[in-house]
């Protein structure tokens, strides 16, 4: 019988919940919110509104974290007294909607499990990414442009905003780089493990005689932090502010004005630049934001150097660097050179679908990368 068939399932369905709640902190995550709840009624709290703000952010947070696993408990618990009753009754229906549940239960609770494996401690945040070409000439930009157009189909499918801040245009075809913003919880987590040199082979349709060219384009993400007050203080006196006329994408103020601005922070080299907000004003105040996210990696990396793995080698966009090839031809693969996860599908990952990649990455990460490997 089916009711027969769900205790085992049921039985390590709830091992697995167990074992969940022991790795999300779940009685922390309770206290943690009370404490939040009592702070967020305090009538003073919005004298401080970045404080205020942090509080309410981290309050729905760890509110969202104790439903997920109340949620997944009261689930279990239908599932469990339906399996009951159908072994009681002898009762087809039940039987059926319990496993129905115990199916969609499964599902759930292995995308939650994802969320146990973020262990940075920046991984819940936005990102700052960067693609930028390498070797490879024409169709390396153009290389730089599909990945460009992949993790921002790989952000509509989980329904997270992107906010493209920067984007040059390559000679010929392509880019040559862009910056964007992603925005949803746990952007940062998810796109740290894709950080590197991403490699292509194909027919190059910029061939006249259609040989087969190898091409290369890095994605870079640093955690975006909408206040970076308390880890780096910014002089106005190390900046050079340079405006120019926008290019590229960016709808009627694009070309109008020179409102485009990049911020060169003459210290540390580091270059950000912001040219599709509507003013020279909003520009600037995104670079600064960038700049600022940039500038607080670097300290981080400088007070401890196994967060080398965090940020990621800087590495020549060439031979020997990658961590994923995309194979057009002579065959069809995409792999990790890391995690050794692949996928045959190559037009579905281009256009998005990540995620096992991303899993494959996270998991790979727990377990600690082996001696010599390259960490993303």
């Amino acid at each position: 019988m089916i009711a027969d068939d769900l205790g085992p399932r049921l039985r390590s369905l709830g091992r697995r919940l167990a074992q969940l709640e022991a790795d999300l902190g779940r009685a922390d995550l309770e206290v943690r919110l009370a404490g939040l709840t009592e702070a967020a009624s305090d009538p003073g709290l919005w004298d401080d509104p970045g404080a205020a703000r942090r509080v309410n952010a981290e309050m729905a947070r760890a509110g969202a974290d104790v439903e997920l696993l109340a949620g997944l408990a009261r689930r279990l618990s239908d599932a469990e007294v339906l399996a009951e009753l159908a072994r009681e009754e002898d009762e087809a229906s039940a039987a059926a909607e319990a496993a129905d549940l115990a199916g969609r239960l499964e599902a759930d609770l292995a995308a939650a499990e994802l969320r146990a494996l973020f262990s940075g401690e920046h991984d819940e945040r936005d990102a700052v990414c960067e693609v930028h070409s390498g070797a490879g000439g024409t169709d390396a930009q153009d290389w730089a442009e599909m990945l460009l157009r992949m993790f921002g189909r790989w952000a509509e499918r989980r329904q997270f905003g992107v906010e493209l801040d920067e984007v040059t245009a390559g000679q010929e075809a392509g880019i040559t780089s862009a910056t964007f913003i992603v925005r949803g919880r746990f952007a940062y987590g998810l796109l740290s493990g894709e950080k590197g040199v991403h490699r292509l082979v194909r027919i190059s349709p910029f061939d006249a005689q259609s040989r087969r060219h190898t091409a290369f384009a890095s994605f870079d993400a640093v955690p975006f932090l909408e206040d970076v007050a308390d880890e780096v203080v910014i002089d106005e006196k190390d900046l050079r502010i340079d405006t120019y006329r926008s290019s590229g994408a960016g709808g009627q103020h694009v070309n109008v004005t020179d409102s485009a601005v990049r911020i060169t922070h003459e210290p540390t080299r580091i270059v950000v630049s912001c040219q599709n907000e509507r003013s020279q004003h909003q520009n600037r105040a995104k670079a600064m934001q960038i700049l600022g996210a940039k500038l607080a990696e670097r300290a981080r990396k400088e007070r401890q150097a196994e967060l080398d793995a965090l940020s990621g080698e800087q590495r020549e966009v060439a031979w020997g660097s990658q961590i994923r090839s995309y194979v057009l031809h002579p065959y069809q693969l995409v792999k990790d050179l890391r995690t050794g996860h692949e996928s045959g599908n190559v037009s579905a990952v281009l256009d998005g679908d990540l995620d096992a990649f991303m899993d494959a990455w996270l998991s790979w990460r727990r377990r600690g990368s082996p001696p010599g490997e390259h960490r993303g």
